[in-house]
């Protein structure tokens, strides 16, 4: 079995492969948190791992001191994060962090020869060609934890050629404002925001899904994993979210991937693929749930979604740009300092707004990336 290193083991992702590790009974080598002590503490002291990883130097700090009387070493910071994307001992390394953090690990993991699931989609939106060129070159294997993109990911498996491949289907909850107006989203609240109907995530992804954020940030994601031009990527509105996503073939066959709305499950086929072994989710009863419905998505209420779509199509470091301000307006309107439809209007704005170019390294994607915050700062009056 494997030895695991996971990059935000406090967070929601971070949390239920912990459960997954318990179930397969494997080692775990490092663990890493943002400011989470109190949690990261109780990791260590279950699993003992080699290393600990607090990004905030402080926190980092007084878990050296909360520990001392164990063996695990604790460090801090993007160094710290780097060298458990590149410990020795980890088969795996499971990045859950939230954000542009995760860009260099995961690029570090791949130079090291390391095999990544990644959950940090921000990765591939913003490091693009930089990612996917470092994990070819060093021969490793990218293993998608998002819901979506382990369903594609599963459905594909045994595609006998590519050119056959005609049209991936991401499916999206919709997110707690589905069928809202514009009007009637001027003011909805952060708790509003925050209550999403069937899954239970982090506080900025869960309003990334209630912007469709998450699903724009998702079709880019999905376009640089299977190497996919965006007119091939649609996305449908699923309420119920026990379709995780569909693939259609030139034949005009369509598969798709059912489960219980539980990341248990595409965290779990990450980890072991490519074997499947008892899970610690419940099954899938399809009488007991009755039906299933599908919308087309409303591109005009929720501009997070086509801003991702013409970011993508843009190329270069438009995704970064639209990355960055996303993350920067979402922090803004869980501090209350904008409203909803905000977010959607400065990653728009950053998105046509800042000028476009080709990145050749990391401090590029970076470069960008800092604009576009400094554009949604300059823009909020």
């Amino acid at each position: 079995m494997k030895n695991i290193a996971i990059l935000g083991s406090t967070g929601s992702i971070g949390t239920q492969s912990l459960d997954v590790v318990d179930k397969l009974h494997l080692q775990v080598s490092a663990l890493t948190a943002a400011n989470n002590i109190t949690l990261l503490e109780q990791q260590v002291r279950k699993y003992k791992p080699a290393l600990a990883v607090v990004f905030n130097g402080q926190k980092a700090k007084e878990l050296q001191i909360a520990i001392a009387d164990t063996s695990t070493k604790v460090l801090s910071g993007m160094e710290g994060l780097i060298e458990v994307a590149q410990l020795p001992q980890a088969d795996l390394v499971l990045n859950s962090v939230v954000g542009m953090v995760g860009l260099q690990p995961t690029i570090a993991a791949a130079q090291a020869k390391k095999d990544i699931a990644f959950a940090n989609k921000e990765t591939l939106v913003a490091g693009g060609d930089l990612v996917t060129d470092a994990v070819r070159e060093n021969g490793v294997r990218l293993l998608p934890v998002d819901s979506e993109h382990s369903a594609i990911f599963q459905c594909l498996q045994g595609m006998p050629d590519k050119k056959i491949l005609k049209k991936i289907i991401l499916t999206a909850s919709g997110g707690p404002f589905f069928g809202k107006t514009t009007e009637e989203l001027r003011d909805v609240t952060v708790e509003q925001a925050l209550n999403h109907p069937n899954w239970s995530m982090g506080a900025k992804i869960t309003i990334d899904s209630a912007s469709m954020m998450n699903k724009g940030l998702e079709i880019i994601e999905a376009g640089r994993l299977f190497d996919v031009d965006g007119d091939q990527i649609d996305v449908v509105v699923h309420r119920e979210s026990i379709i995780h996503s569909m693939v259609e073939f030139t034949d005009n066959s369509v598969l798709a991937q059912l489960g219980v709305p539980d990341m248990r499950i595409p965290i779990q086929y990450a980890i072991t693929y490519p074997m499947r072994y008892e899970s610690p989710v419940e099954e899938l009863n399809l009488a007991k749930l009755g039906s299933l419905s599908f919308f087309e998505p409303d591109y005009d209420t929720f501009l997070c979604l086509r801003a991702c779509k013409k970011a993508f199509a843009m190329g270069g470091a438009a995704t970064a740009i639209a990355n960055g301000a996303n993350e920067e307006a979402n922090a803004l309107f869980r501090q209350g300092k904008i409203k909803f439809l905000t977010i959607g209007e400065l990653v728009m704005g950053a998105v046509e707004s800042i000028e476009n170019f080709t990145p050749s390294c990391v401090q590029d994607i970076l470069d960008a990336d800092a604009r576009a915050r400094q554009f949604v700062k300059d823009h909020i009056g």
